[in-house]
């Protein structure tokens, strides 16, 4: 993200920071993170072991209808494999969330800043100790922007026992640096609606256009259609999303989709199941499934291990067996 859009916020939040006082303001600031780490044993390459993420959250909250919130991450500050044994190349600094949030009601607020994409629910719940594997579905990482730094309308209207939510939202700058692996995406504008009640049911609608990887220059324009939900059937968690993209003439653009399930097996442990797909202009098509064990020790703490396996490779999704370990602190 450009630096000036750094300093204008940082600006804004030191402002707020002056018009209250010292004592009262460190009382309504929250810090807290979460971090993970992994074993891998790759299908086709060496074993790693690695320091995945270490994210701080900061949060400020003056029951006032101003609120912020930053999160703030160290991608891998360590990873070891048997070829360059510890290395810290992967390592960097990485501005995931920046915003500032005005309420009006709980039926309208503005959000503005750097924020996770709202068209997908594993995209919103993408943090290590939320959900229940080590690798996300590769149809939530390939086929749009993950972050968008513009502005969001949204709000929840209450229904009798049901609870509709809408996000709207556009992008105001794009982002100017991207890792080597990331897909540049740019003119991101779309909106998504939700039910919750006993299951969470999405509909999601995008616009973007996808970069050349090799150039930068700007590529295809999409439209994105996407549908998400998860439910809970005797004690399982089914959970799902699919998304279909068209090119600006109407062509096909690319998709993907995953179905997982969550089953208690005894105490704390629950048994993981998922299948998956994804299909990207000019790349072809991959599957994935994916089988495993989680242990939830706390509500702060998971204890991951999983075995995937399909077709071809893809960027942080690598097919053997893992073992992760994931903490809110």
């Amino acid at each position: 993200m450009k630096t000036f859009h750094i300093i204008i916020l940082l600006l804004t939040f030191t402002k707020c920071v002056e018009a209250s006082e010292d004592n009262t303001f460190y009382e309504q600031l929250k810090v807290g993170g979460f971090s993970s780490a992994a074993i891998t044993l790759h299908r086709d390459a060496e074993a790693e072991a690695a320091i995945n993420e270490l994210s701080l959250l900061i949060s400020w909250n003056n029951h006032s209808r101003l609120s912020f919130f930053s999160e703030l991450e160290i991608e891998r500050p360590l990873a070891w494999n048997d070829n360059e044994r510890y290395s810290r190349k992967e390592s960097k600094f990485d501005l995931e969330r920046l915003y500032f949030d005005y309420n009006l009601s709980e039926k309208v607020n503005f959000r503005f800043g750097r924020f996770l994409t709202p068209n997908s629910r594993w995209n919103l719940l993408r943090a290590p100790p939320l959900v229940w594997t080590n690798s996300r579905p590769l149809a939530t990482s390939r086929l749009f922007p993950i972050a968008t730094n513009g502005i969001t309308l949204h709000g929840a209207l209450p229904f009798k026992s049901v609870a509709f939510e809408y996000k709207l939202f556009t992008e105001l700058l794009e982002d100017q640096q991207q890792d080597n692996h990331e897909l540049k995406f740019e003119h991101t504008r779309g909106a998504r609606f939700s039910v919750k009640s006993d299951s969470d049911i999405g509909v999601s609608l995008l616009s973007f256009s996808e970069k050349d990887a090799f150039n930068g220059v700007s590529g295809a324009s999409y439209r994105m259609l996407g549908l998400d939900f998860v439910t809970n059937l005797s004690g399982t968690e089914i959970s799902g999303e699919v998304f279909q993209r068209f090119t600006s003439k109407g062509k096909e653009g690319g998709s993907g989709a995953y179905l997982q399930t969550a089953v208690p097996i005894k105490g704390d442990w629950y048994w993981i199941t998922r299948l998956e797909s994804l299909n990207r202009p000019n790349e072809g098509s991959f599957e994935r499934w994916l089988i495993g064990a989680t242990w939830r020790i706390k509500p702060t703490q998971m204890l991951k291990l999983e075995f995937s396996g399909g077709s071809g490779d893809q960027p942080e999704a690598p097919r053997g067996f893992s073992a992760s370990y994931a903490l809110f602190f």
